[in-house]
């Protein structure tokens, strides 16, 4: 993973909404942003970006045209929020699958500082979590799961308050005046957590096996069909709309568990899972969900701290997600992953 200066990333912004340009158009628009800077230093800009993998080129010559590669989508600088405030149909971004995504996946998506604060975070973890009673592990294990559950069911539109889903999970006890498909994805998401926490070394890596078994637990009792999807799915507020054949998702998955089994690091396995999953929307429903708790299974597996997702921001998460789809840009989510992780490395399991 390599450091995208502000330059490269301003011309990825400009490549981003024109699709394709020349180098003198798009020396044009940079100018239009009052910027000034010669053709010449455009020209060299978007030669070292061709050659880092961050830019593809076509044609030769005077028709030379320059395109952002799979790549420099992933590590596109976007600024989500603003993005999402747009009505889908005025986005700029993919309406459709990128079927070149996966196959260009690096192996590193976290830059240098960033894996050593997640490294940082989860040395604070088991050093929190060593030589503590099975007493109080147990709680703590409660506690993140109630808190899991609540907030993971939270971003899906569910109703139930933090404190209406502690009385379910600990005193089995539904909340008043709420659909009881609600209680029941609050527990289906405890089941699930336990089941990758007994299993944890099914988990080193995804595959489609312990994925679609993942989604039965999520989704037991909700009336969603079990395995991959056979008919078209839309996302609501998303001009982007996910593959449509079977054949075609079963490959797709295929392709994470080769990319997330090549991942270096087990937070790139994890926001792998977080992000593709849903992005490929492998299920009739709950997709998302499954891709919150597959990313902890593969952290969980390999030693790493668990997410409750319990500080984040439904909205910011929901405009990450988007931008994802639409834009193939990972930056969102990752920023919003490492806090998250910094915060369960730091107030889970404490002593």
């Amino acid at each position: 993973m390599i450091e995208i200066s502000q330059k490269q990333q301003k011309i990825i912004q400009i490549l981003l909404r024109n699709r394709v340009l020349s180098s003198s158009d798009l020396h044009a628009v940079y100018q239009k942003d009052n910027d000034a800077v010669s053709l010449v230093t455009i020209k060299r800009s978007l030669s070292e970006m061709a050659k880092i993998g961050l830019l593809e080129v076509n044609g030769a010559g005077p028709a030379t045209v320059y395109s952002v590669s799979p790549v420099g989508r992933l590590f596109s600088a976007v600024d989500a929020k603003a993005y999402c405030a747009e009505e889908p149909d005025k986005r700029y971004g993919l309406a459709k699958y990128n079927f070149d995504l996966l196959s260009s996946m690096p192996p590193e998506i976290f830059l240098e500082r960033e894996l050593a604060a997640l490294d940082s975070a989860t040395a604070e973890y088991k050093n929190r979590t060593a030589d503590t009673s099975e007493a109080h592990q147990k709680r703590e294990w409660e506690r993140l799961v109630i808190e899991l559950s609540w907030k993971s069911s939270k971003i899906e539109g569910n109703t139930y308050t933090l404190l209406d889903t502690e009385r379910l999970l600990k005193d089995h006890k539904e909340a008043a005046g709420h659909d009881k498909d609600e209680a029941r994805m609050i527990v289906d998401h405890k089941n699930a957590f336990s089941f990758i926490h007994q299993n944890s070394p099914l988990f080193k890596n995804m595959t489609r096996q312990n994925l679609e078994r993942l989604h039965e637990i999520l989704t037991e009792g909700l009336g969603v069909k079990a395995g991959l999807r056979q008919k078209p799915v839309g996302i609501l507020g998303s001009k982007y709309r996910p593959l449509d054949n079977i054949h075609q998702i079963t490959e797709a998955v295929d392709a994470l568990s080769g990319a997330i089994a090549k991942a270096r690091s087990p937070y790139d396995k994890a926001l792998l899972a977080l992000s593709v999953i849903g992005y490929i929307q492998p299920f009739d429903d709950g997709n998302k969900r499954t891709a919150r708790l597959m990313a902890n299974a593969l952290l969980l597996a390999h030693g790493c701290a668990p997410l409750s997702y319990r500080s984040i921001d439904e909205n910011e998460y929901r405009d990450a997600v988007l931008v994802f789809y639409e834009l193939n840009s990972l930056e969102p989510l990752k920023k919003i992953f490492i806090a998250q992780y910094d915060f369960a490395a730091r107030n889970y399991a404490a002593k």
